[in-house]
């Protein structure tokens, strides 16, 4: 299977592509255009330049809480394989979050990992690893190109390697499948990529007036260090962040680099780690104040970072553990992205 997104948002699926395959043959197609979930549903040129989808294309088709159960009823009890797995499932994961629907609970393997284990490449990229199974992937980005290039890989290797079943070839690489658990109603805990896109989901709503392509931002990596700068001498001392010494975990909203030169503008110094010099811990993925405020910790509080700040507090380091949220509110205008739109988000 492979799934194509309107913008950064994993949650914002717009095509699915599926290949039913049956002893080594492909059985069964399903392949459909989506319109996103509502209120995600803004179409990023980047993505559009890479799979050629538009909101035009799919404004008569269904959104995908509406589509959902014709998909799991092709998917019926067969296992689901995907190149790169993990993000596919973290797209079920997002869509079915921000549709309001339920989750029947999801396996997928990942023909990426039995192809790096088997093929010898430069790059096992999607369309290398196809032509080293013989299969030419003439339109990349297209869903179910994509997803009948995956289903090439894994016929190939299990011909190779004499394998019939599924789970025996990938068990013999130690190969674990990827897996969304089920789920009722509204879920305890929605994942990182859903709790991040909730302080900007504004820019993600198609219908938001005055939202400029460059305003839309990328979630979909992780974020780099970005550099540590010089912090700037003639900043405003009276300023929040003046003199403090700033560590990041998680992804943000903006790329991590911006939010560093943010601070180094304010006279704030960055590092890439927790030392004996930090003052404040900013911590992404959609943490909340309440979330830091809770006996038990999310899982993104439970990061490398956030477990050495908290070592430190205890033995009497002064640091502060913020959420991406009061580090916005500290930049105020300054933050990149307009405060109309921070302040609807934080509303919501």
């Amino acid at each position: 299977m492979d799934f194509e997104t309107a913008n950064g948002f994993r949650g914002s699926p717009c095509a699915i592509g599926m290949v039913r395959v049956r002893d080594g043959n492909v059985d069964e197609l399903f392949f459909k255009r989506m319109r996103p979930p509502e209120g995600f549903d803004r179409f990023d040129p980047r993505n559009v330049q890479i799979h050629g989808i538009t909101a035009e294309r799919v404004a008569e088709q269904p959104r995908f809480g509406e589509l959902f159960e014709k998909i799991v009823d092709f998917i019926g009890s067969d296992t689901l394989i995907a190149h790169n797995a993990g993000f596919d499932i973290e797209v079920f994961e997002s869509a079915l979050e921000v549709s309001g629907v339920d989750s029947p609970g999801l396996r997928a393997l990942c023909s990426l990992r039995l192809a790096r284990a088997v093929y010898r490449l430069d790059s096992h990229a999607l369309p290398h690893s196809a032509a080293k199974a013989g299969f030419h992937l003439k339109h990349h980005h297209h869903a179910l190109w994509d997803a009948r290039a995956a289903a090439a890989i894994v016929v190939d290797i299990a011909e190779r390697e004499r394998k019939r079943q599924v789970h025996p070839l990938f068990a013999a690489h130690q190969i674990e499948p990827e897996e969304l658990e089920p789920w009722t109603g509204a879920r305890a805990y929605e994942s990182r990529a859903t709790r991040q896109v909730r302080s900007c989901a504004a820019l993600l709503d198609s219908r938001t007036p005055g939202v400029t392509d460059d305003m839309l931002p990328d979630l979909m990596r992780w974020q780099d260090e970005g550099r540590n700068l010089t912090p700037n001498a003639d900043a405003d001392p009276s300023h929040l962040l003046f003199g403090q010494h700033i560590v990041f975990s998680g992804n943000l909203a903006v790329p991590r680099g911006d939010a560093k030169a943010l601070a180094a503008e304010h006279g704030a110094a960055t590092s890439s780690k927790v030392t004996s010099a930090t003052t404040l811990l900013v911590v992404g993925d959609g943490v909340s104040s309440g979330d830091l405020e809770a006996e038990d910790r999310v899982p993104p509080l439970q990061a490398r970072k956030v477990n050495d700040a908290l070592s430190r507090r205890s033995k009497g380091q002064q640091i502060s553990i913020i959420t991406e949220d009061s580090y916005r509110q500290m930049l105020g205008d300054a933050w990149p992205l307009p405060q109309t739109f921070a302040v609807s988000a934080s509303a919501e």
